[in-house]
């Protein structure tokens, strides 16, 4: 057999067991290819009862968590509800990995076991089913992580953030697709296939976290756990209309899940939830932390939560005057109009609860991008390769489909031209670009730190308002810059993702071309058709200092509620 043939086989067989995995009572009539949108399938396909549809459109976890804790909702009752609507939207938008729907309500009952015997929940997540990206290994289940040499991989112990989850009481109940190498803002690889965004499944529901994008947004889970490193949190968020949290290097725990590149320490992947409601942030996170997770993690920041953070004591009181900073463009690449108009609608929102709103003047962004892009690929895709290797597979080169792919007239990205040629770097080298990288983050501190003097509150700049991406989600193939993201990967800002709107064909029209900054700044404005990305949902993120997440949760909530407060005016 060719080594060709045998990487396709085995990944053909793995699919073919996931498949399997699947109750043939809850699939569904499949749907016109060509249908685009697919939000309403849940509720319309007959699978789910009247009280399946409630528990699963209850999108703030909070009122779920109060039901729970309650008993006035089973576990197994909520768990089997989100199951069934996660089935649906792996059948709409392919978004699963590992389906292990016994060991799951197994775990329900055990759980609902305790409420009845001890009166009393577990912990702060009780009873709530939780969404993984397939990263976090659990014990006894395959972790591929979109590798075909993976196939197999059988984890002998639970990664520590799924120890945590038992302890706070959560129902682990699916894990979500991922890219080959997880170093895709897009979602497709050789062994589960493409996922695609419920809004318009002609468009990318983002990635590496795309799996859980698709899956929250369809309701499919109340909360997933996603994993960012440039940006794979947030734009999955952003992309499926979602609210995610970036936080800092260390803050949340990260041992004994599986990653690429690992051993890379100088731009830490973080961990992060994402889901329908702000209220989702906090009690994750805040459980997370108060599950003190230094004591099974050795990297993991010992900072317990914070209520005077929270209560944005460093921010002004709450209910004080806050200075925000809109981004209205990096300087790489300039956002469509959609974006432009959402940013708008935030500035109005928050002026009109007393808010000070500024123009953030850039810092050093070229050399923030080309300096992290340089530590990216210090190894040349050694380890990429070396992950593809164990199969033969070959090296994914683009997001792109075989077939009908979306034109873009990007030749090169961005990041490949600051890279320049292909080198693998000595330890001296990538030591230099640490060195490089240190000192950008001590300028851009200064930076920060300088704006004292334009904000009129006696504080630097509270928060940053920019885009997640220079664009709405964008057809398959066609995410090729994560700038806006990747920026506080680098100088490790905390990030939080709120959605605002949606693209509108008459208010988002074609603008006149500006100074391109780049060839790619170019392509990403021909790129822009205000048909093709009509209805999609129009997200923006709020950026924070490092190790602030009680803060940026809260600030988060702020301008979402001066969002719902302006738009009802």
């Amino acid at each position: 057999m060719s080594e060709q043939h045998d990487w396709r086989t085995r990944a053909a067989e793995r699919k073919q067991l996931q498949l399997a995995q699947i109750p043939s009572e809850w699939a569904i009539a499949p749907l016109p290819e060509d249908q685009r949108n697919v939000l309403d399938v849940p509720r319309s396909c007959g699978l789910l009862t009247a009280r399946e549809l409630d528990i699963t459109d209850t999108v703030n976890v909070a009122i779920l968590l109060d039901k729970l804790r309650s008993g006035e909702w089973s576990s197994l009752e909520v768990t089997t509800a989100f199951y069934k609507r996660a089935i649906i939207a792996q059948e709409l938008t392919n978004c699963l990995t590992e389906i292990f729907i016994d060991r799951a309500l197994a775990r329900a009952k055990e759980v609902d076991d305790y409420l009845k015997t001890h009166g009393k929940p577990i912990g702060p997540l009780h009873g709530l089913p939780i969404s993984l990206k397939d990263q976090f290994c659990i014990k006894g289940l395959e972790t591929i992580m979109g590798y075909v040499g993976w196939i197999g991989s059988v984890a002998d112990r639970d990664s520590v953030l799924v120890e945590l989850l038992y302890e706070c009481g959560a129902v682990p109940f699916v894990r979500t697709n991922v890219p080959q190498t997880l170093m895709w803002g897009e979602t497709y690889n050789h062994v589960f296939g493409r996922t695609t965004n419920p809004f318009n499944r002609y468009m990318t529901p983002g990635g590496s976290s795309g799996g859980e994008g698709a899956l929250v947004a369809l309701r499919g889970s109340p909360l997933g756990v996603g994993t960012d490193i440039g940006g794979s949190v947030r734009i999955p968020s952003a992309f499926c209309g979602l609210y995610g949290l970036r936080p800092s290097y260390e803050r949340l725990p990260y041992c004994r899940a599986v990653n690429s590149m690992e051993g890379q320490e100088s731009v830490s992947s973080v961990l992060g939830p994402m889901t329908n409601s702000v209220e989702g942030l906090k009690l994750f996170t805040k459980a997370i932390i108060d599950a003190r997770p230094w004591r099974k993690d050795p990297l993991a920041l010992r900072k317990e939560w914070s209520a005077r953070e929270y209560a944005l004591g460093d921010h002004g009181g709450i209910g004080g005057t806050m200075c925000f900073a809109i981004m209205w463009d990096n300087g790489l690449v300039k956002p469509h109009p959609p974006l432009v108009r959402a940013m708008g609608i935030v500035k109005k929102a928050l002026e009109a609860a007393g808010h000070t709103v500024i123009d953030w003047e850039n810092h050093l962004i070229p050399e923030i991008f080309g300096n992290g892009q340089k530590i990216y690929v210090a190894d040349d895709g050694l380890d990429l390769r070396t992950a593809c290797g164990l199969s033969g597979e070959p090296l994914l080169k683009t997001m792109s489909p075989d077939t009908d792919a979306h034109e873009y007239a990007l030749d090169e990205p961005l990041m490949h031209t600051i890279v320049g040629e292909r080198k693998h770097l000595s330890a001296y080298e990538l030591w230099q670009l640490h060195k490089e990288k240190r000192a950008l983050r001590k300028s851009h501190l200064d930076h920060w730190e300088a704006t004292v003097v334009q904000t009129g509150t006696g504080r630097p700049v509270d928060a940053i308002i920019s885009p997640a991406a220079p664009y709405a989600a964008c057809p398959h193939g066609c995410n090729s810059n994560c700038s806006y993201t990747e920026f506080c990967n680098f100088l490790d800002y905390v990030a939080a993702i709120f959605p605002v709107t949606f693209v509108d064909k008459v208010l988002d029209q074609r603008v006149a071309p500006h100074v391109f900054h780049n060839h790619e700044d170019e392509a990403v404005y021909k790129l822009y058709d205000p048909e093709l990305w009509h209805g999609m949902p129009v997200s923006l993120q709020l950026i924070g200092r490092t190790q602030e997440e009680e803060g940026v949760i809260a600030m988060t909530e702020v301008v979402d509620g001066a969002l719902k407060a302006f738009k009802q005016t």
